[in-house]
């Protein structure tokens, strides 16, 4: 009789089995000191093997609220990736999910890691603890129910994500959903995807209008067309590129209004080509492909593609998946039928509301499973997975924001789903409205979160649920997004109401604080960027949400969306009405402000202390860190009138005297000159490095140096978005850097 490896030998792809074994090997090797740590950091990213953050010993939600209590040693932090557990992420291509892989899924969380199952931004899942010598292990079972960790992370191509409502949708133009599976096969380990010099991310919308996949945002975004050729109907993708956020967001350009099917996959392997050859290397901040569009501009870029596609060899697997896409369909579990007269159980319209989508089938809905903060444990995971045999069959999504949808229900079937939903705790309203807040693990777990993102996004769907039935139907729907730190893995650039983490210091104490991020569009697949506004301490961002939506509700024209709102209002008055909210108190009058929501310790990031000596020089740096914050608000407003050329000057004029702040530091008769500002930056603070590889501040030093060497010839409104952006971030780093002085000066 064959061994339990055996079978599950049996049911692998022998080429996913050879990498996991081929992975296992590295782990040794690595451990016995005969692998390079670089080299196998890159591996172990590939293979979606992340380390995590260990200085806080508690999640901040309902599931991960209490101390890990089956390791006390957690919260001491590992000195090496051995030490202790980390983070592993699983490839979710579309987010598509059967019960079997869900039944897998909550096994593992419950056997190697901590029992939460997170679902991410990109549709994929992560577990949290999950020790290195487990990982293979963990693979193997995932590789025995089609699953693979391969490139969930790393220089590699990630995820492929689609609108979970493709195929059921009652705006599509057509299912994206075999094209989304297909090209997620086709470039998953594929030899011209392996010399990035960063991630590249894709991303499959049925139309244009919605929300859907985000195709504005991604590395290569297609939305469904369709044209008629010789009395034909031929179906193709409008595909944009360059796409990106990040701590500077850029749009995606347009790349082709209509691409026959047929030439989806092997236009997807030359760009990857093109960007493998020309793509950045040594500069990671500058390696995504939209920096190569930006610099080539997006024709150049588009003939070298072209050319490329040229060269490539045929492959059979561009066109041999088309024979039955067209006919391709998800099977209904039961026939349709409809809701009627039913009695309805407690608390049914609200969930119903919002969580109910009536698919273009009729007879049949998608539910939606609201997660708060993206986690469900893995007894909730494997109760869904017996919901979904009873109610759906195979047609389960895990989505962009964080939640999980049941497609395929009979309509008749919700008020059953309903109570068994409810029972494992699933049942709670409010998916896709204000109350679905998204956020990045931030401090949890991230190694470059400031500020907690959860723990915000916690209290902040606590308060706005307890009011949902009372909020204004023009604010209901709109989105809050936040992340840790200025990396955008919480989409904060495309949010209604954005928010980024960060510190400042008060006296000899930190304050967690958030850039409030206005003018974001989910809608129309990422429409929109949003840009910061204003820094305001953590404890006072619920007060942003209530002044600015209140004030929305009161002043609004009829049927004014909330970007014409704040458009409409403008940017000067905005920040006025929050101005009093960046006030901070006396440690000894409030200490509640200087620790994070869900952490009551001090907030810290890191050792700390200001010595006498430093005083008045803070006191200037202060003054001239004000007049930078004012220039870049100066800049926003140019922006905001159209005014370009102003912006520009206004965002570099920022970056200098932030920049001739830190010199004067240390050379306070440093003269008011831009080429003596930059060479004694460079030297003094760049070449040092003084902010080390965790505050990114050479990242964003390279703004500055980029902006002086080579102003624009013309002047656009995606280059002044771009450079405003930028000089924010510059500011922002260099007030770090003003508390590293003040650090080493108390030593």
């Amino acid at each position: 009789m064959p061994t339990w490896e055996e079978k599950l030998a049996d049911r692998m792809d022998p080429q996913l089995a050879a990498e996991i074994d081929k992975f296992e090997t590295e782990i040794a090797l690595r451990k016995q000191g005969k692998l390079d740590e670089k080299v196998f950091a890159e591996t172990r990213l590939r293979r979606g093997c992340y380390g995590q953050r260990y200085d806080n010993g508690h999640r901040h939600d309902g599931i991960r609220s209490q101390e890990l209590h089956y390791n006390s040693d957690l919260t001491k932090g590992p000195d090496t990736l051995w030490d202790a557990p980390g983070m592993q992420r699983i490839k979710i291509p579309f987010g598509g999910l059967n019960p079997e892989q869900m039944d897998v899924l909550a096994d593992l969380a419950e056997e190697y890691a901590d029992g939460v199952l997170h679902i991410t931004t990109r549709q994929d899942i992560q577990y949290h603890f999950v020790h290195i010598d487990d990982t293979p292990a963990v693979m193997r079972r995932l590789a025995a129910v089609g699953i693979t960790t391969r490139e969930a992370c790393g220089n590699s191509i990630r995820n492929v994500t689609a609108c979970p409502l493709a195929g059921v949708c009652n705006t599509e133009t057509f299912d994206v959903i075999p094209y989304a599976r297909a090209t997620a096969k086709f470039m998953l380990g594929h030899p011209d995807a392996q010399g990035f010099g960063r991630k590249f991310k894709i991303a499959f919308s049925g139309c244009r209008q919605e929300a859907c996949a985000l195709v504005n945002m991604h590395d290569l975004g297609a939305i469904a067309a369709t044209r008629v050729e010789n009395g034909k109907v031929q179906r193709g993708f409008e595909v944009y590129v360059g796409g990106g956020l990040g701590a500077v967001p850029h749009n995606a350009k347009l790349f082709e209004e209509f691409l026959p099917e047929e030439e989806l996959l092997p236009i997807t392997q030359a760009i990857s080509r093109v960007f493998a050859r020309l793509g950045e290397k040594k500069q990671r901040d500058r390696a995504r492909l939209k920096f190569l569009i930006a610099k080539l501009g997006i024709e150049e870029f588009k003939k070298l593609v072209l050319e490329e596609r040229q060269t490539l060899q045929e492959d059979t697997r561009w066109t041999d998946y088309l024979d039955g896409v067209e006919q391709y369909a998800d099977k209904p579990l039961k026939p349709p039928t409809f809701l009627n007269g039913q009695k309805r159980p407690e608390g049914f319209d609200a969930w119903y509301a919002t969580n109910v989508y009536r698919q273009k089938q009729a007879g049949y809905v998608v539910a939606s499973i609201t997660l708060p903060l993206g986690d469900l444990s893995s007894s909730q995971m494997r109760d869904l997975a017996a919901l979904a045999r009873r109610f759906s069959g195979d047609s389960v999504r895990t989505t962009v924001e964080q939640n999980m949808v049941l497609r395929w229900v009979s309509e008749s079937d919700l008020p059953d789903l309903y109570r068994e939903l409810s029972r494992i705790g699933l049942g709670a309203p409010g998916a896709g409205t204000i109350v679905d807040v998204t956020a990045c693990p931030g401090t949890d777990t991230c190694k470059l979160g400031i500020s907690s993102s959860r723990g915000l996004a916690g209290e902040l769907r606590t308060r706005l649920a307890a009011k949902s039935f009372t909020l204004d139907e023009a604010v209901k729907n709109l989105r809050i997004k936040i992340s840790g730190c200025f990396n955008s893995c919480g989409q904060h650039h495309i949010a209604d109401l954005g928010f980024y983490g960060m510190s400042i210091n008060v006296g000899n104490r930190k304050v967690p604080h958030f850039q409030v991020v206005l003018g974001g569009k989910w809608q129309d697949n990422a429409g929109a960027y949003g840009l910061p506004l204003v820094r305001v301490p953590s404890k006072r961002i619920p007060d942003v949400i209530d002044r600015v939506t209140d004030r929305y509700v009161r002043e609004r024209a009829a049927n004014e969306s909330f970007q014409d709102f704040l458009k409409r209002v403008g940017k000067k008055d905005l920040r006025a009405m929050l101005e009093d909210l960046t006030q901070i108190p006396p440690y000894e009058v409030d200490p509640s402000f200087y620790s994070d929501w869900g952490d009551p310790r001090e907030y810290t990031i890191g050792d700390m202390g200001v010595g006498e000596c430093a005083g008045e020089v803070v006191s200037v740096a202060q003054f001239a860190l004000a007049a930078a914050d004012g220039l870049v608000f100066q800049a926003q407003l140019h922006l905001e009138a159209g005014d370009y050329s102003s912006a520009d000057q206004n965002a570099y004029k920022a970056m200098l005297q932030a920049a001739l702040s830190l010199v004067r530091a240390q050379w306070p008769e440093a003269p008011d000159e831009a080429d003596s500002t930059i060479q004694e930056f460079r030297q003094r603070f760049f070449e040092t490095n003084i902010w080390g590889d965790r505050y990114a501040g050479n990242k964003f030093a390279q703004y500055l140096f980029i902006r002086h060497a080579s102003p624009p010839a013309n002047y656009s409104g995606d280059h002044a978005h771009r450079v405003v952006e930028e000089a924010q971030l510059f500011v922002d780093a260099v007030y770090r850097g003003h508390e590293i002085l003040a650090e080493r000066g108390a030593r």
